[in-house]
């Protein structure tokens, strides 16, 4: 597991699209936190602190720490607000979590051992991967990185779907049933090159007369942005 996301804040008082505004043009971004049957807090988080945070693919899915003063609130992200044009972060929103706290998040796969793959090693196979993520439902004191997908023992033509993914454990995949399982990997015959055949000397040299045969020539063709007011405003 890596080292968790920490993310220093002051709370604020000053609430309002104005004062929003000027929190902005401080170099801090407005921010709330709320849930666990707990007040509301407002914020202000460092612009280059949270630009730098959400930099990180592990803050849009692992559970972060935001040091209020004395106090640790434990939160994930649940909206992330910037400009239209130039990106610049303007308001973030984040759920506080506790141990019983159940989250969806959307975990990338890690496919492992590609190369030593029974099915590419030895019968010339190609590994085809048809997803990339799944979206999963677990408690947020145990939300995975990734999910490894091995496919060393894979002959040509066998394929990993998502009922034989390893999950952690607490963790499932929301609604799953054989009906609706889809394939994650397979091992396929690579496809086949098509060769050019050769031309005949009489299509290069020209016609009976002598006559040069020359192909024709081809032309070549040639935001708005809302400032978002805090849920407790």
């Amino acid at each position: 597991m890596s080292e968790q996301i920490m993310i220093n804040a002051v709370s604020r008082s000053e609430l309002g699209s104005n004062r929003a505004r000027n929190i902005r043009s401080g170099n801090m971004v407005p921010a709330v936190i709320y849930g666990n049957e707990k007040e509301f807090l407002n914020l202000n988080i460092p612009l280059n602190e949270l630009t730098k945070a959400s930099q990180n693919d592990l803050f849009f899915t692992q559970v972060l720490i935001i040091k209020v003063g004395d106090n640790d609130e434990k939160v994930v992200l649940k909206e992330l607000q910037r400009e239209p044009m130039k990106g610049k972060l303007l308001h973030a929103d984040f759920m506080r979590v506790s141990r019983k706290t159940m989250l969806k998040v959307t975990i990338p796969f890690s496919f492992l051992n590609e190369d030593d793959c029974i099915g590419v090693k030895t019968e010339g196979g190609v590994v085809t991967k048809t997803m990339r993520d799944i979206e999963i439902l677990c408690s947020a004191e145990n939300i995975p990185e990734i999910i490894e997908v091995d496919v060393i023992e894979l002959n040509l033509g066998d394929s990993i779907r998502l009922t034989d993914l390893s999950l952690p454990e607490g963790s499932e995949i929301p609604g799953l049933t054989e009906e609706n399982d889809q394939m994650v990997v397979s091992v396929n015959a690579p496809k086949a090159e098509v060769e050019e055949e050769p031309l005949e000397d009489d299509a290069i040299g020209g016609d009976e007369d002598g006559e040069d045969v020359t192909d024709g020539a081809s032309d070549e063709g040639s935001e708005e942005s809302e400032d978002k007011e805090e849920a407790s405003e």
